[in-house]
């Protein structure tokens, strides 16, 4: 076997490797997910078990039913849970979309008085845990009025999101040369035609991964919306997940039911965006 055999065999081998690795990894992240859809199709019977039961004898949708309110059973105003988590959810990441993008276009094109302090600033604030602040909102929302209100969880989401995506968006227009807008600046354009027209463009792709981040952090929160929230009128979904439990027992199918129509909006804006939000991640990866 001459040194290039060798090296190439090394190479398979190491290839092999890699790729085994990542399919047992990504096997693990998957287990509970998976475990979650089919809790969601089996009789009650079958996931309070003891020892598991790790492949289903019967698959049904009596969760699905009953959640939506079958003939004789209880069922969960889901369609409002979900109306209230979209209105939520899309309205906080638009707002902090069109935030973080002043913010971090202003942060990576312009020089001025405590730049610096006050990026830091903004960065300290995602330091401070969300639950650690659940109090303090309470109070201040409540001798505002904007308790158990789309508003009030709005604010909150954005207030959350802003300085991620002003220090993801940033970052991004950090990697466009200054001498783009400056070209098309000399063309006739103005300071914003330059940005909307050139610079915007090239960084969509990064726009779009703060938007997908911002919109599920907004989707999935569950410890601020379920303290600033009491009524079906303004309940998330991750909050409507309490309703399927009682003084005494768990309703296990149901909350993976309720759980599984959680999932998937998240995963069509996920394929969605797949292109822009893999080309997001990559970008400045490689300078041209």
């Amino acid at each position: 076997m001459d040194i290039n055999q060798k090296h190439r065999l090394q190479g398979l081998l190491l290839g092999s490797l890699h790729k085994i690795t990542l399919f047992l990894a990504m096997s693990i992240i998957c287990i509970p997910g998976l475990w979650i859809v089919l809790n969601s199709f089996r009789p009650t019977v079958e996931i309070m078990a003891k020892p598991p039961v790790w492949i289903p004898n019967e698959l049904n949708l009596d969760h699905y039913r009953a959640m939506f309110g079958a003939a004789g059973e209880g069922g969960v105003p889901v369609v409002q849970y979900f109306t209230n988590s979209l209105i939520i959810s899309v309205t906080s990441t638009l707002i902090a979309i069109l935030v973080g993008m002043a913010g971090g276009y202003a942060f990576a094109r312009f020089k001025f008085k405590g730049k610096t302090w006050i990026f830091i600033g903004l960065m300290l604030t995602r330091a401070v845990p969300g639950v650690a602040l659940s109090l303090p909102l309470f109070i201040v929302m409540a001798k505002t009025g904007l308790i158990d209100t789309h508003i009030g969880l709005i604010i909150v989401y954005v207030a959350m999101n802003v300085p991620f995506t002003i220090w993801l968006i940033d970052g991004f227009f950090r990697q466009i040369p200054h001498e783009l807008a400056e070209a098309a600046e000399i063309d006739g354009c103005t300071r914003w035609q330059a940005f909307w027209r050139v610079e915007f463009p090239v960084a969509r792709a990064g726009i779009a991964s703060a938007g997908i981040f911002a919109f599920l952090t907004s989707w999935n929160e569950y410890a601020l919306a379920s303290q600033l929230t009491r009524s079906t009128f303004s309940k998330t979904m991750p909050v409507g997940l309490r309703d399927f439990t009682s003084e005494f027992t768990i309703n296990w199918g149901g909350m993976c039911a309720l759980a599984v129509l959680m999932i998937i909006p998240a995963l069509i804006l996920t394929f969605i965006v797949q292109k822009h939000l893999i080309a997001g991640l990559t970008f400045g990866g490689v300078k041209g």
